[in-house]
This record gives structure tokens, C-alpha cells and sequence, in this order.
């Protein structure tokens, strides 16, 4: 199996987005899709085209701009969302249809009501109708692992029959221990007569802790195709991290024997930037990408790791991104120097983009000794956050103490940069200032997550701040960071605000079966 390689099938854009409290526009999609590309996915979900017409555009853009990627799109087994997935990625470079079916008693008796006849036939007439618009079809029997095993072949086999170039093992629940679901996978290769036609995916969800192991196993087994999300984000408990499959396989080159195209020096950024769009901190004992993936306290792994750097850590963190310097620049650092380290770092902006970063690193420089990588990624963050707002946040100020009462002034410049300002009181600062931007942009919503992390060490730390708010049953994830904690408060609500603004209007919800 030497020389082999796996493909990876990012989801990221479509079951990564399904994780409650997601909620991402059509630019940051993209943005998200070009890291993606720049990373070295092979396929890259970008949505369900049929279930909104914001999930339709993006899927539709994403396949125009990007150049290498397969861009891939959802569908439920009908026509009318196969043509609807066929219309979103036309003009793709590469494109591909993904239906599903599910095919487990449980499911066929209470959700789809369907006989497995009925599904059979089902299964071949969509198969047969995406491949009237493109070669590349994928096919997932839902609730593979929960499926009666000999109708599952049975399925496999007629799909294949009707032209699926890719079928795709989904442990939808998180059921599967590794070893059965190895062996289910040796199953498949054993008992679908024309398995060679197709290439074996699987999709691993993570409700037990074992989406990582069962994916692993699976290709041990002989699947070539993995699919699985950045930071493990997904439905329920999430899916299988794409960074841990990746890793797992270069770094145990000596039991796998094969490899995949990811360039793993841009992980950590690609990660980074997933959990700034989407709202979800990494923990920071979260395996390759976690703050103390690469940390250590304990005396004998200082020890060690002086010595010769492998005996505690099997990675070199530089393979996956992971900075590795602390002190980078400093307030007297020129824009040169600075644009440098950027592009060290994987950031390439236009010169508008970077003299606003340059005026950030600057200001941030006079605030803090030591400005490391960490803070100038987030940096970066917050200027991306920025990029396309509708209100800015351009001046917070507040006054509390433990016998006065919180009040806050703020001035925001507006959709037509006019300047608008007002006061409030509040129970806290924070409390305080949110109530006085509320009273400048007048959108109902409610808080109801608010958290707060450093960064970096130090009593001069970049304070992170995330919060989400609802309006209109919808969730809005807003991120914000500053020296200043009050100052990184009204950041994140300000993005949070202006993502309502952008999307608001326009999302629909709607209740959604995946794979």
C-alpha cells in the first residue's frame, strides 16, 4: 500500500455549520474555502443548496472561485434537490453531488416510512438522475453502522450499478466501537461484488469520543476517503477532526503506509480561523491545535524536551503551524518587518489591509512588552472581523466603581459614516455599554453566551472575549480582542450585531437530516 493516498472530504461548510450556535455568512464561507483549498483539501462540502437559498449562494460562489478543490454540494434523494445541488456548483472546475438515503430499519420505519425496496429503487433513480448532469456522485446509505448488513451491501452494490463513484460509510450516530466498524468496512470490500468501481468513504460522527478511531481504523481497512470537519465541529458531538486524522496518519507513517495531500503547515491557521468565524473556542487540551498541545509544565518533560525535543513530543509543532517563537516584534518593528512576519505566519494582504493591520500592531505594541505570534494572529482576526462592517465601533468609555453606578458612552460611525453616540446606565460595564450601543442600532436580540480568555500570558494579555446573541430564533456568535476587557466586550458584540445585520434578514431555518 505504499505510495497510496487518502482523500480528505472536508465538511466543515455544511455538517460543521450544523453545530448549534453556528452562523456564518456567505463571505466568511468563502473565506473559510479558500483556507480550505490553501490547505490541501481534496473535496470540500460547501453546503445543502436546496435547504435555503443563503446555503444556494454560497455553494454557487465558492464553486466559481475556488481552482482546485472539488466543490461539492448535499442533496436529499429527490430531483428536485439534485437539480437544485447540480445548479449551485455548475461552474465549478470540479464538482460533485452528494445524495443520501437512510437506510437503517430504525430509520426507514420512523422517519422515511419506506419498505427497503422502496428505498433500492429510490437509491438507483437519484444516482442515475445526478449522473445525467456530472460524473463525480457520491452516495451515503445514512446510519450505515445501524443498518442491517446484507441490505447494506445490497445498497452499495445498486448504487454503484447506477454510477456512484464514491460510496460513503456513515456512523450518523456515533454508534461504532473501531473494531466493528473495521470490521463492517472489511465487510464491504468482501461482499459488494463491484466495490472496485467506487472509492469507500467514510464519515465518523463523535457522540462516543471515537470519530478520530473509527476513521482510522476504516482505513486500515482499505477506505480512501475520510470525511471530517476543521476542530471536529459538527451536529451533536461533532465529527472526526480533520487536523487528528491528518496527523495521526503522517506521524504513524510506519503503520499506515499511506499519506494525503494536506499541507500541514497551514493546520493551525486554517484552525484558528474556523474557531474565529464560527464562534468556537478550541479547548486548550484539544489534540494538535489546543494552546497546550505543545506546552510543558512537568519538570522531567521540561527536561526532556531540552535535551532532544522528541522524547515528549511526537510532533514538531512548526509541522502543523504552531508558532514557535514567542517575542516577535516590537513597537520600534518597521512595516516592513512586519509584513514579513505575516507572510511567515500565512497572511497575505493587499496594501489596504495591511496598513490598517500596521496602524493595529502598532497601537497593540505601545500597549504590550512583548507582542508574540498569538497576538498578531489575533490581530489579524480582529481585522478581519472588521472588514465589512456595517457599524464600527470607534470610541467606549466607562465609569464604575463599587459605590457608583456603571455608565458607559460609546460613538459607533454609521452605514453612511455619519458619527452616532449615546449613554446608558447598567448593572455592570459591560451590561452598561451593550444597553448604549443598543440604543444607537436598535436590533432586538438577547444574550445568551458571554465568555472571556487571555490570549497570552501576562498582566498586559490580549483579552478575547465571545458572546452570541439570538433575534428571531436565529444565533449570532461574535468574537472581539483587546488589551482593554471592557474594549474587547463591545468588539464581539459589535460583531455580533453586524453579522445579525448581514444575515439576519435573509436566513431561513429549517430543520435538516444529514449524513
Amino acid at each position: 500500500m505504499t505510495g497510496e493516498r487518502v482523500f480528505i472530504f472536508d465538511t466543515t461548510l455544511r455538517d460543521g455549520e450544523q453545530a448549534a450556535g453556528t452562523s456564518l455568512n456567505v463571505q466568511e464561507k468563502l473565506e473559510i474555502a479558500r483556507q480550505l483549498e490553501a490547505l490541501g483539501v481534496d473535496i470540500i462540502e460547501a453546503g445543502f443548496p436546496i435547504t435555503s437559498q443563503g446555503d444556494f449562494e454560497a455553494v454557487r460562489l465558492i464553486a466559481r472561485e475556488l481552482h482546485n478543490a472539488t466543490v461539492c454540494a448535499l442533496s436529499h434523494a429527490n430531483e428536485e434537490a439534485i437539480d437544485r445541488a447540480w445548479e449551485a456548483i455548475k461552474s465549478a472546475r470540479q464538482g460533485r453531488i452528494h445524495i443520501f438515503l437512510s437506510t437503517s430499519s430504525l430509520h426507514l420505519a420512523y422517519q422515511l416510512k419506506k419498505s427497503q425496496e422502496d428505498v433500492l429503487k429510490l437509491a438507483a433513480a437519484m444516482v442515475a438522475r445526478a449522473k445525467k448532469h456530472l460524473d463525480d456522485v457520491e452516495f451515503t446509505p445514512m446510519d450505515s453502522t445501524r443498518t442491517d448488513t446484507k441490505f447494506l451491501y445490497q445498497v452499495l452494490e445498486t448504487v454503484i450499478e447506477a454510477g456512484a463513484t464514491t460510496v460513503n460509510i456513515a456512523d450518523t450516530v456515533g454508534y461504532a466501537l473501531p473494531d466493528e466498524f473495521g470490521k463492517l468496512i472489511e465487510g464491504v470490500f468482501k461482499n459488494v461484488p463491484n466495490i472496485a468501481k467506487a472509492v469507500v468513504s467514510v464519515h465518523c460522527h463523535n457522540d462516543l469520543g471515537l470519530g478520530v478511531a473509527n476513521s482510522l481504523e476504516a482505513i486500515r481497512k482499505g477506505a480512501r476517503q475520510v470525511e471530517c470537519t476543521v476542530n471536529g465541529i459538527g451536529e451533536c458531538a461533532g465529527n472526526a477532526a480533520l487536523e487528528e486524522v491528518v496527523m495521526a496518519i503522517k506521524t504513524r507513517s510506519d503503520l499506515f503506509h499511506i499519506t494525503t495531500k494536506i499541507d500541514t503547515t497551514q493546520i493551525y491557521r486554517t484552525s484558528r480561523l474556523v474557531s474565529e468565524l464560527t464562534g468556537f473556542i478550541v479547548p486548550q487540551n484539544k489534540a494538535i491545535v489546543g494552546k497546550n498541545a505543545f506546552r510543558h509544565q512537568s519538570g522531567i518533560h521540561q527536561d526532556g524536551i531540552i535535551k532532544k525535543a522528541n522524547t515528549y513530543e511526537i510532533m514538531d509543532p512548526r509541522a502543523v503551524g504552531v508558532p514557535a517563537s514567542a517575542l516577535v516584534l516590537g513597537k520600534l518593528s518597521g512595516r516592513h518587518a512586519f509584513k514579513e512576519r505575516l507572510l511567515e505566519l500565512g497572511f497575505s494582504l493587499d496594501e489596504t489591509a495591511l496598513n490598517h493591520a500596521f496602524k493595529a500592531f502598532k497601537e497593540l505594541a505601545d500597549k504590550k512588552k512583548d507582542v508574540t505570534d498569538r497576538d498578531i494572529q489575533s490581530l489579524i482576526g480582529e481585522e478581519l472581523r472588521t472588514a465589512t462592517e456595517t457599524y464600527h465601533l470607534d470610541h467606549v468609555g466607562v465609569s464604575c466603581g463599587n459605590h457608583s453606578m456603571p455608565t458607559a458612552t460609546v460613538r459607533l460611525i454609521g452605514p453612511n459614516k455619519e458619527i452616532l453616540a449615546d449613554a446608558a446606565l447598567g448593572t455592570g460595564p459591560v451590561d452598561a455599554v451593550y444597553k448604549a450601543i443598543n440604543r444607537i442600532v436598535r436590533v432586538p436580540n438577547v444574550l445568551t453566551e458571554f465568555s472571556v480568555s487571555s490570549i497570552t500570558e501576562g498582566i498586559d494579555a490580549l483579552g478575547e472575549v465571545l458572546i452570541r446573541i439570538e433575534s428571531d430564533g436565529a444565533t449570532y456568535t461574535g468574537r472581539g480582542s483587546d488589551t482593554d476587557i471592557i474594549v474587547s466586550s463591545a468588539k464581539a458584540y459589535m460583531n455580533a450585531l453586524n453579522r445579525l445585520l448581514v444575515t439576519g434578514k435573509d436566513r431561513k431555518e429549517q430543520e435538516i437530516d444529514e449524513p
